[in-house]
């Protein structure tokens, strides 16, 4: 006998009432691997975010299960259930009364085979964990199933993470990715008249691609192609998908992207409830002291942000984009949704503009921490730092483009970022940006000298006459105000542009001349390391022996070799004089130390594929052409620059 139960509506299959979810299109692995933890465990919970399809693949493992009964129960309304409501509607499932002692309970789920199926049990979760881990001791013979966004946390659970479908297929598979499929089948199912041409079939799996492959929302996003078409529907969600919604579904929090996701909001306390709407501010992935910085405030004390990130983890609603527990600090991401729900809320409350506010303060001491750890020797910790936060940084600098107040904080990001742009490739993305921000700051600055010569840098090899210009400009004022840094930098560029004009003599001169100008320990633009190994290297092209000394000095001075970026270039041409006195094995063993060197959790600075061009041309026996521009230009990693007058507007990260 099979008999099932939803609160508040009888003889409904649990699962079977949801027409958001779908069929099991894609799920096949999961279902399988559910009737096997069935067969092997007691007690077996599925987890996962809101849409995900929890109910439907339960459902059809219950349904299949060879047991003599199965007793379900589903949770319908909205918001925490009153207490005791879930023992009820099991003795409710059962035949028995509407409130039971707990002897009742045990003695109608006695019987042998029995499969107890509680669906859906956020709103009730506390009495769940209470009623499951009863049952589980006083009947042997019990098997229990149970959905929920968060676990259970008892000791003999199994737990199937469910995540969502696959928007892309694998090179060469003949079948689309499962999210494209379910999206079709529902499309035609009823009755949007989808064509599937090629063009179309694309704009699908962008479609999934936004909506993050979540079955609920893919299959409310197809219900909306006799509105609209792929290529509209497609641009319309890449804005916003909260608005997604049907009139198909029975359970109302199925009805629509924004009540799926408000179900799990009802459920928070007050204090996470604040914590999800502030930090839905952030653009992407943020850690647990961004966290505290953005959201603690009013109600909320500090020390209430890392348990309600933790409460949000648990439901679903933040993935970990690191895991906690790990040698580095924990990051966390919202799900696009309710990221978007909690945004919604936020403007609501009147909160939006305080809290970019506070991101904006935030991104401003990212650059400067960035920068700072630069100077300090720390290279490989500040780059890190900024591949970690360029989603916020990139979205802050995309907003300064129509945001006025914004201009000041995004020009202060982008000259404290310098050596992000410059050694790790970035030059378009800044560039564009530089030139953008110059004419909303003030000529008398005192931050315009150091941008105008950054400037120049990014666009010394692409218009060398625009980079004369803004050199042009700062050098007289970098001599009337006594800044020997800033005058230092301007004959680093300089250099530069000699070397671009294919004079490595008096691009020499230059690097020596920025040498004596910069005074050690200056916080932004290149070290004086960085200029003495750049004159190595312009030296390597017509005085091996001297190039070789002036690396040496690089190498041995104690203040200079914590600079990853000037090590690195004086190795390369150390081994560069060995290969080409025929030294062989010594400058494939200096070229190969120089490279074990690098830290691959940081992103790969300038120079690394010059010495790998090197090792390769060593191992071949064969003549090395050196590239001084490899080491020392960011336009190395765009070769073909684009002039500044004609540069694109935007870009599409930092």
């Amino acid at each position: 006998m099979t008999v099932w139960r939803c609160v508040g509506s009888p003889a409904v299959l649990p699962g079977a009432d949801d027409d958001a979810i779908g069929d099991l299109i894609g799920r096949d692995e999961e279902l399988d691997l559910l009737r096997r933890a069935l067969a092997g465990h007691r007690l077996v919970t599925v987890t996962g975010r809101a849409g995900v399809g929890k109910s439907r693949l339960a459902a059809a493992a219950a349904g299949g299960a060879s047991r003599q009964r199965v007793v379900g129960v589903r949770w319908q309304g909205r918001g925490p259930g009153e207490p005791g409501s879930l023992a009820s509607a099991v003795s409710l499932a059962l035949g028995g009364r509407h409130l039971p002692d707990p002897g009742d309970l045990v003695r109608r789920l006695a019987a042998p085979g029995t499969l107890l199926f509680l669906d859906d049990v956020d709103p009730v979760h506390q009495e769940c964990t209470g009623l499951v881990q009863r049952l589980l001791v006083a009947l042997p013979d019990l098997r229990v199933l149970v959905t929920s966004r968060q676990v259970l946390g008892l000791g003999e659970e199994h737990v199937l993470a469910l995540r969502p479908l696959a928007t892309s297929s694998p090179s060469g598979a003949t079948r689309p990715a499962a999210a494209v499929e379910l999206f079709l089948h529902r499309a035609r199912a009823v009755g949007a008249g989808f064509p599937a041409g090629h063009t179309d079939v694309r704009e699908v799996e962008r479609i999934c691609r936004s909506l993050e492959g979540v079955p609920h929302a893919v299959e409310l996003a197809a219900e909306q192609l006799s509105r609209q078409s792929p290529h509209e529907l497609a641009v319309a969600l890449e804005r916003q998908q909260c608005w997604l919604h049907s009139d198909r579904a029975r359970l109302s929090r199925h009805r629509s992207l924004r009540d799926s996701v408000g179900a799990s909001y009802l459920l928070c306390e007050r204090a996470t409830r604040i914590v999800w709407a502030r930090a839905s501010a952030f653009a992407g992935a943020f850690d647990e002291s961004a966290a505290v910085f953005l959201c603690a405030g009013g109600s909320v004390v500090p020390e209430q942000v890392p348990s309600s990130l933790a409460q949000l983890v648990a439901m679903k609603v933040l993935e970990p984009v690191r895991e906690p527990g790990g040698l580095r600090r924990p990051r966390y991401r919202f799900t696009r949704a309710a990221r978007e729900f909690g945004a919604a809320r936020l403007r609501a409350a009147g909160e939006w503009e305080p809290a970019l506010e506070r991101r904006t303060a935030h991104c401003r001491q990212v650059g400067k921490v960035a920068e700072s750890l630069w100077a300090a020797g720390c290279q490989n910790q500040a780059a890190r730092l900024v591949a970690e936060e360029q989603e916020e940084l990139t979205a802050l600098l995309h907003q300064a483009q129509d945001d006025a107040d914004l201009a000041e904080s995004a020009w202060d990001i982008v000259v404290s970022l310098w050596f992000w742009w410059v050694v790790h490739g970035r030059a378009g993305q800044a560039r564009d940006r530089l030139v953008q921000l110059l004419s909303s700051v003030p000529a008398d600055d005192e931050t315009a000298a150091k941008g105008r010569w950054l400037a120049a840098w990014l666009v010394a090899e692409a218009d060398p006459g625009t980079a004369a210009d803004l050199m042009a400009r700062s050098w007289p004022q970098a001599v009337l105000s006594g800044d020997d840094a800033t005058a230092g930098h301007i004959a680093h560029v300089q250099g530069l542009l000699a070397l671009y004009a294919g004079d490595p003599r008096a691009a020499a001169g230059h690097f020596a001349e920025a040498v004596c100008l910069v005074p050690p320990g200056t916080p932004s633009g290149p070290s004086p390391a960085v200029s003495l190994a750049a004159q190595a290297l312009c030296e390597a092209a017509f005085a091996h022996t001297t190039a070789a000394r002036t690396a040496h000095r690089v190498l041995a001075h104690p203040d200079f070799r914590d600079d990853a970026w000037a090590v690195l270039t004086a190795r390369y041409v150390q081994a560069y004089v060995d290969h080409c006195h025929g030294r062989g094995g010594r400058a494939r063993s200096r070229a190969r130390r120089a490279l074990a060197l690098l830290d691959s959790t940081a992103p790969e600075p300038l120079g690394a594929q010059a010495l790998r061009v090197l090792v390769t041309d060593i191992d071949a026996g064969r003549p090395h052409e050196p590239r001084p521009t490899a080491l020392l230009s960011c336009a190395a990693a765009a070769p073909g620059g684009t002039p500044v007058d004609s540069a694109p507007a935007t870009t599409t990260g930092v």
